[in-house]
């Protein structure tokens, strides 16, 4: 990818009541050359941490509307093993684990798979709950996103 490409930093946290249980995710995604900040954030009923820790990083690359350098910012040590280490064997295995089993949440791996290619992406791994200041906002977000469908608002 050209060094031209814009760079962006997401930063993306996933939050469950229960495992399974009402869930919400949420996103910062900033431009730092332009100092533009999005926050997004969502809630499913019925979900897990992991689908939503996938679905805020998918929403995240959504947002691009042309390929990017991306600084990935993630407390989920599932979604970045994921991308960096599991997800080219699980493709090679047609979508199966080293097991031979279906992949959890395999739909959700594919499409953040196909949004992953359109992109450079970088990842980084930031312990959750430790005070970094942007991963403690996503993680707001996504608790409040979680917690306005609990409440039915």
């Amino acid at each position: 990818m050209a060094d031209s490409a814009p760079l962006v930093e997401l930063y993306t946290d996933g939050a469950c009541s229960g495992n399974p249980g009402p869930g919400g995710w949420g996103l910062i995604l900033r431009h730092p050359s332009s100092g533009k900040e999005i926050e997004r954030s969502g809630a499913e009923a019925e979900t897990t941490n992991n689908r939503m820790e996938l679905t805020a990083v998918i929403e995240g690359l959504a947002l691009l509307t042309r390929p990017s350098r991306v600084e990935l910012y993630s407390d989920s040590k599932y979604v970045l093993d994921g991308l960096e280490s599991w997800i080219a064997g699980w493709k090679k295995r047609g979508w199966k684990t080293a097991a031979k089993k279906p992949v959890k949440n395999e739909a959700l791996w594919r499409r953040l798979d196909e949004l992953r290619e359109q992109h450079e992406v970088s990842f980084h791994w930031i312990r959750g709950h430790a005070g970094h200041p942007d991963n403690e906002r996503a993680d707001a977000l996504a608790v409040a996103a979680r917690e306005a469908l609990v409440r039915g608002s």
